[in-house]
């Protein structure tokens, strides 16, 4: 496949919550493939993934694509801190880049989302215009689930520093449905991201538009889980156009250390070039 140069460009872009901080990497000297705004995940699974998202998105621009990386609101460099942060507000995030998109770009726009960016991408894609396709990256499938996980980490850094936890999951969540906000590895949940978090169901969200789902297995020749294939199969059932694929790597979003996924790097590729 041809490489193409490319720009980079960081702006801010003005929304009703105020300036979101956008990456935008344009290639030069021709007309672009089409545009492909990503959508990042959930607290510290953002920077665990910010490396592997900023060689994807140069290898879509060096192929010929328009790519804006945002940074939602709460997060990054932009506007509010991050208990500020809502998934109604970043659902208005979205818009606001998609109509940038719009406005300065030509050709098809692709939504490409990251864990809770992907499950955030399906549901945008259903209020926004002529979205071409989805590209999700080991989307969060059940936010009630998610929340959970994100909750033991708390409970974690109380045994590590007290040698106990001083609350259970169910106790946590109760707090935050009694409208308490508490911090969770260095970021402050707030009890209304809280409930928008756990009522993440995806099979229920039908996308409106052809999907690329790409999965990270441990090693070669897996398939995806369980879980994936009953949302897929929900997905299609009602007419939703979706394919699958399975890269061997590591969770690169959760890691210790920085970690690349190269195959998820080639898979994603190889699809929008299909």
């Amino acid at each position: 496949m041809g490489q193409t140069g490319f720009e980079i460009k960081p702006f801010f872009l003005s929304s009703k919550q105020g300036s979101l901080f956008c990456m935008y990497l344009c290639p030069t000297g021709g007309t672009t493939k089409g545009s492909i705004l990503y959508l990042h995940p959930f607290a510290e699974e953002m920077h665990k993934s910010r490396r592997m998202a900023a060689i994807q998105a140069r290898r879509f621009a060096s192929e010929g694509y328009a790519v804006l990386q945002l940074d939602l609101t709460g997060c990054g460099d932009s506007i509010g801190d991050f208990g500020d942060a809502t998934w109604g507000r970043w659902l208005d995030d979205v818009q606001c880049a998609y109509t940038w998109l719009s406005s300065n770009t030509t050709g098809p726009i692709i939504l490409w989302g990251l864990r809770t960016g992907a499950s955030l991408a399906v549901e945008a894609a259903n209020a926004l215009p002529r979205v071409a396709s989805l590209l999700l990256w080991q989307p969060v499938i059940s936010g009630d689930q998610y929340l959970n996980q994100f909750l033991r980490i708390k409970l974690a850094g109380e045994m590590l520093s007290g040698g106990q936890a001083q609350s259970g999951t169910r106790d946590l969540r109760a707090k935050l449905e009694a409208g308490q906000s508490f911090e969770v590895g260095g970021y402050l949940l707030c009890d209304e991201m809280a409930r928008n978090l756990a009522k993440i169901k995806l099979a229920d969200v039908i996308p409106p538009c052809p999907v690329f789902w790409v999965e990270v297995i441990a090693g070669e020749g897996g398939e995806v889980t369980p879980a994936t294939q009953r949302v897929v199969d929900a997905w299609r059932t009602r007419g939703a156009n979706v394919s699958t694929r399975v890269v061997a790597g590591e969770p690169f979003w959760v890691t210790q250390e920085i970690t690349e996924c190269p195959g998820m790097i080639q898979s994603a590729s190889e699809v929008l070039g299909a």
